[in-house]
């Protein structure tokens, strides 16, 4: 049964305020990104080569796969392989008990979300403890994540001040963002030293040099991964590329793309275990294989999850994202979802005006919006379609495809102008709940375009 995202963005929209500045930080981060990639000329060059480099990685991934297995191992690294995401949960867990971990430090890493990794270890008795301060404040806050990118970019600094005082005994009635960030480290850096394993994700998987790339901003990948000895780098198939050169193309392109900066502050290479340590590697398909074969979607492995697509949309940024269905929301959410799952995710379709901004903004060139625009013709077959918009479809088919009825139609419809407000602005008019609907014009386009050219071209 899918959810409407209509109804849950309707939630999000009571805080008036809140929604508002949503919109208003997200449409920033937005412009910074136009700023960046408008001061670089070859800006649609560096877009279109990461689109070529990241299909003829998918399409060559067998190979790559090869490759990356055979230069990890050789530089000392464990490679494992897992099909799906019980699978991937599974070979994780191992590895700790093996090495008898009770505390894991984990950086950011939206495949976790995706596998439910968390949730798995803490109820097999590993105490795992988010590092990104943004999932740290989620973990705290026992809620999931609203942006790929930037998790917790929907909670004010009121509210973390509030939170930290609850939680970590800070002190009350301080909001300040400088105070807050080192509260959060001071904690942070016990849970480095103390803890037993670390683990991270990856943005980029050498198949050259059998290294995998990670990129943040605050430096806890490293921090995690430097002090322990059993590391573990998770990833999933579509984050292979073949080399160091192709890399180059994407570190352009990310963050000028996800936050509107240069580059990111740490750009950290794993590939090769501490001296008495282990560092292993997952490669997790979960679906992708699967995606990989359908023509009409394959490019969403394409996708680097800069978070450019859910920055600019006005539908996420007006609805937040937990309005979505799926745990990544946004445009290339919508397409995600349904790769999973359709039916349990069709309710996600709706939440798109197809302005197309998210293709036009996509730095590896996702065809989002025609995507989207694809499943909404789906959606009959799929049996999700909504009947009062499909009744409304039908209605304007028939009168369009029949001239003499839409002209009289067009003729009688200022009449609508003088009707008593009741009868157009009810539980029937879903659009004009919040909206002014436009009044109809006295003279159609057609009668003017008589009258005054008399019917030539």
């Amino acid at each position: 049964m899918s959810t409407s995202h209509s109804k849950a963005a309707e939630a999000f929209q009571k805080d008036r305020d809140n929604a508002a500045w949503h919109d208003r930080t997200l449409w920033l981060v937005r412009h910074k990104r136009d700023l960046l990639s408008h001061g670089i000329p070859e800006w649609e060059d560096l877009r279109h080569a990461a689109r070529d480099i990241k299909m003829y990685s998918t399409s060559h991934l067998p190979d790559l796969i090869e490759e990356f297995e055979k230069n990890a191992t050789s530089n000392g690294c464990h490679v494992h392989f897992a099909k799906d995401a019980e699978e991937y949960r599974r070979i994780i867990e191992t590895i700790l008990k093996e090495h008898g971990v009770r505390k894991l430090v984990k950086s950011k890493s939206m495949l976790s979300e995706e596998c439910d990794l968390n949730e798995h270890l803490i109820a097999h008795g590993i105490d795992v403890i988010e590092t990104d301060l943004g999932e740290r404040i989620l973990q705290l806050m026992d809620i999931k994540p609203s942006h790929i990118v930037m998790p917790a970019i929907h909670i004010k600094r009121e509210r973390v001040g509030k939170l930290f005082e609850e939680k970590l005994h800070t002190e009350k009635g301080n909001s300040d963002p400088t105070y807050l960030t080192h509260q959060a480290r001071r904690v942070l850096r016990q849970e480095f030293l103390t803890a037993d394993a670390a683990m991270t994700g990856g943005n980029f998987a050498l198949a050259e040099t059998g290294e995998v790339v990670v990129c943040t901003n605050e430096g806890n990948a490293d921090m995690g991964m430097s002090c322990q000895k059993v590391n573990i780098t998770a990833f999933g198939i579509d984050k292979l590329i073949s080399d160091r050169e192709s890399l180059g193309v994407f570190t352009r392109l990310l963050a000028r793309s996800a936050t509107g900066q240069a580059l990111t502050t740490y750009t950290s290479f794993f590939g090769k275990p501490h001296e008495g340590g282990e560092q292993h590697f997952i490669l997790v398909d979960n679906g992708r294989s699967e995606i990989l074969g359908m023509q009409e979607h394959r490019k969403t492995l394409n996708c680097i999850r800069c978070g450019a697509c859910m920055n600019t949309c006005p539908v996420y940024r007006r609805s937040g994202g937990y309005s979505y269905s799926y745990f990544i929301p946004g445009p290339i959410g919508i397409n995600l979802g349904m790769l999973k799952d359709a039916k349990a995710h069709s309710g996600n379709v709706s939440a798109c005006s197809l302005c197309f901004s998210c293709s036009f903004v996509c730095p590896v060139m996702v065809d989002l919006g025609e995507q989207i625009y694809g499943w909404r013709q789906k959606l009959h077959d799929l049996g999700t379609a909504n009947k009062e918009k499909k009744l409304i479809s039908d209605g304007m088919k028939l009168v369009m495809e029949r001239p003499k009825l839409f002209n009289t139609a067009l003729k009688f419809a200022p009449v609508a102008n003088s009707l008593p407000r009741p009868l157009i602005y009810n539980k029937l008019n879903a659009w004009g709940e919040a909206r002014e609907l436009p009044k109809f014009a006295k003279e159609s386009f057609n009668e003017w375009w008589k009258k005054n050219h008399g019917g030539k071209k």
